[in-house]
């Protein structure tokens, strides 16, 4: 009986690994990162970032590019190019110009949804002014695609960057009462990219941006600190509060018209004071004044998210999972007149070095 069936799972073994297409990595090339551009005469220019395997074990980068009316037309063009095959089964990054991202990104970001090959998990982002400039730098040694994929992942983790990824926003995008949002990528420098703002859609199409510095308050409003510092001015003394950790709660407060409370929860260390002594009271005072901005700023960014007609906060979601019977169509007008009180609540939890 158990040669039977050690006979038969051999054989399911080899039929299945039949069914299977094989690729040897010698034999096709790796698209790790993708990139698209508008160029003249309102045609597209697709760029593919290929890894280049040295023998020191460090990792260059090689790219094509080709302009075709379509993105359908970007792939074959492309293809013409490469002397193997190019598979996308490890795509790490795609990035979009500034101008393709204002006049509407679905046409893209569907095609990825279709391929089995990619992952969800796969970077979405803006690429401020040319896409192909930033795939076609160097940056450290691991490869320009691992490189622009980790920058993005440790803003997310410990700094000021909201989770984000191919996945997300395309929940968001196909979700009513919630609009998507990705981060804008600079080269600065030659080996150097940095996150300059995020980008706000409005369905695929990105219609505004934030600058680096309300950041930082958007991430409070969408997501939660797990680490991360903020630099507060008080009575012309400086603290830099390290180590938060935030969570925010909406609730809906008032029907007819809709009112929601925003509660805003944050704990952090003072690592840094200029100051000569922290006593309890400078404690809590720069715990009010930190409750006080992150209020002014979270209140005037909301009040602007209205002002343009986007909802990157998802209040609409939220309030359609509390009321039976939402209608979206009445909402667009409701949602302008919805008023967002925000109440934040800061506990400083250790004093760390006085200056």
């Amino acid at each position: 009986m158990r040669i039977k069936t050690l006979f038969l799972l051999t054989a399911a073994v080899v039929i299945l690994s039949g069914c299977v297409e094989k690729e040897i990595i010698d034999d096709v090339n790796i698209e790790m990162g993708v990139g698209y551009d508008m160029v003249e005469d309102g045609k597209i220019e697709g760029t593919v970032m290929i890894p280049i395997f040295n023998p020191d074990k460090k990792i260059g980068n090689f790219t094509y590019s080709a302009r075709a009316s379509s993105g359908m037309d970007l792939i074959q063009e492309v293809q013409r190019k490469s002397a193997q095959p190019i598979v996308t089964g490890s795509l790490e990054i795609a990035l979009f110009g500034e101008d393709i991202a204002k006049n509407g990104i679905s046409e893209y970001s569907d095609a990825f949804q279709r391929d089995a090959s990619i992952g969800a998990g796969v970077y979405f982002a803006v690429a401020h002014e040319s896409a192909k400039s930033i795939l076609t730098g160097t940056y450290g040694n691991r490869g320009n695609a691992v490189h622009l994929s980790q920058l993005i992942e440790h803003n997310m983790k410990t700094r000021n960057l909201p989770v984000t990824n191919m996945h997300l926003f395309t929940f968001d995008f196909f979700q009513e009462g919630k609009d998507p949002y990705l981060p804008i990528l600079k080269r600065v420098e030659p080996e150097i990219v940095d996150i300059v703002g995020i980008a706000l859609f409005k369905g695929d199409r990105m219609i505004s941006e934030l600058p680096p510095e309300k950041m930082f308050f958007f991430k409070l409003l969408t997501d939660k600190f797990s680490e991360g510092s903020f630099k507060l001015s008080v009575e012309n003394k400086k603290a830099v509060i390290k180590d938060l950790d935030s969570k925010h709660k909406i609730k809906l407060t008032k029907r007819d018209p809709y009112t929601i409370t925003v509660d805003i929860k944050i704990k952090g260390l003072i690592r840094e004071y200029t100051g000569n002594l922290v006593t309890p009271a400078i404690i809590k005072d720069i715990e009010k004044q930190f409750e006080a901005q992150v209020n002014k700023e979270a209140s005037s960014m909301i009040k602007d998210f209205q002002e343009k007609g986007i909802d990157p906060v998802g209040f609409g979601q939220f309030i359609k999972t509390q009321t039976r019977g939402f209608d979206f169509k009445k909402w667009e007008d409701e949602y302008k007149n919805l008023t967002v009180h925000v109440n934040t609540d800061v506990i400083i939890t250790e004093v760390g070095i006085i200056e």
